[in-house]
Formats: C-alpha cells, structure tokens, sequence
C-alpha cells in the first residue's frame, strides 16, 4: 500500500498536497475509492481517496494504529563520515532496520572532509530524501532525521544524553555485544567509524564518557559494513528484529 508522511494532521480533514498529491494522481495513477497509509508521528492511518485535484488529494479515514514497524528503542547512529556513496548507503539500509537518527561524525581518520557549509547546502537534503525513501519502502513510521555534520566533542556531549552507548572499535579489548546492558534503555548511540576506523584517544574519549567498547570478532568490517551488523545485532537484543 502506497505510503506518505506527514507531521500535522488533521484526521477530519486529511488533505495530502503538493508533490505527494502529484506523485499519488500522476506517477501512481491512484484513482477515487483506491487505499494509502498516511503515517503521522509514529502512528498509520490507512484512508481511502475521496477525491483528487492537480494539487490535492482528499482522503477519508477508515482507522489508525501505532507503527508496527517502528522498534521501541530509539536508536542514533554516531557514523564518521566515509565516502559520499558509502554514507549514502548506509543510511539507506539503517533506516530499513529501524534507526531514529543518523548524526555524520567528522573524526581524524576520516578520508573524506567536507566542508561543513557545503555539507549542509548540497549533501543534506539529498541525504534526508535518501532516508525518506528507505523509510517509505521498509514502512517506517517516521522519517528518521540526517543531522547536521559534527565534530566528535559534539557528538560526544550528544551521546552524554542517551541511556547508553556502544563504540565499535576494530582493537581487542572490548566485550562482547550481548554483554551490553541494554534492559532499561530507551535510547541508544552507535558510534562508528569511517575507513580508516577511531584512533586510539577518540577511542578512549569516547569510553570515558560511558560508552561501551564492543569489539566484532578478528575479522575486520568495511565501515559500510559495521553499522548495518551493528544495527542488526541490536534490534536482534532488544527483540526488534
């Protein structure tokens, strides 16, 4: 069933307009009596289309229920920024398995270093759309947000403000996933490294504000790679998966 969000919503009045209402008439062909989801804060309303303009489409309400796909933990990805295509990636599958949030990280080891001005203008919105998309076909609840880049003392203070968090450092020393108390926790941080992984002090930066230093097994992962098997690892724990 074809899928739009929304963050205001008005379940008397349920009017989808502009590109959503051309993709639904034009690319979609949808017709008067045919059935969406309009998801709205984590909730969807299933509706049927009452009439269809150029600009608007009006829908009826036929019931509403919490996103069954939606986990019920929230989960930020801290990713240091590897190559473009890579991020990109990355974000797409994350939001398939279910992250709330996806906050780039410029560490030192990063090979790619973009200009934080030019990040904002010409990289993020194509990144949000990207996870707009992910979150439309995988029927996400919400659209999880593509932050602005940061350096890692912000994400550090950032991390400060969730339950817990895992750090996946390629070096021996840490435990293993499931040794992560993760019980209690409402909100989670995965920090993540680009290709050329954390130094050591970022590393330690990192565990010395309470962050939990899991390590994956010998085998080394791509840093495209890390953050889907962490994600799934995850939701797997807290049974979201």
């Amino acid at each position: 069933m074809p899928r739009f969000f929304t963050n205001e919503l008005d379940e008397n009045n349920i009017v989808l307009k502009g590109s959503d209402a051309n993709h639904i008439g034009r690319s979609l062909r949808m017709r008067v009596g045919e059935e969406l989801t309009v998801c709205c804060n984590g909730t969807d309303h299933h509706c049927r289309i009452r009439s269809i303009t150029p600009d608007e489409v009006y829908l009826d309400l036929i019931d509403k229920e919490i996103c069954a796909a939606e986990p019920n933990i929230e989960v930020t990805l801290f990713q240091a920024v590897p190559k473009l295509d890579k991020l990109e990636y990355i974000i797409q599958k994350s939001v398939e398995l279910g992250v709330s949030r996806i906050v780039p990280v410029l560490t030192r080891r990063c090979v790619s270093r973009p200009d934080e001005k030019d990040f904002a203008r010409k990289k993020l919105p194509r990144l949000n759309k990207i996870a707009e998309e992910a979150a439309k076909q995988s029927g996400r609840g919400i659209i999880p947000e593509v932050a602005s880049m940061v350096s890692l003392k912000e994400a550090l203070e950032m991390m400060k403000q969730l339950d817990r968090n895992i750090l996946l450092y390629e070096e021996e020393g840490g435990v293993p996933f499931g040794a992560v108390k993760l019980d209690e926790a409402k909100t989670v941080g995965l920090f993540i490294g680009s290709e050329g992984g954390f130094d050591r002090e970022e590393a330690e930066a990192a565990v010395n504000i309470g962050a939990s230093q899991v390590w994956l097994g010998k085998r080394i992962l791509r840093c495209e790679t890390a953050p889907i098997t962490a994600l799934s690892i995850l939701m797997f724990l807290t049974n979201n998966m």
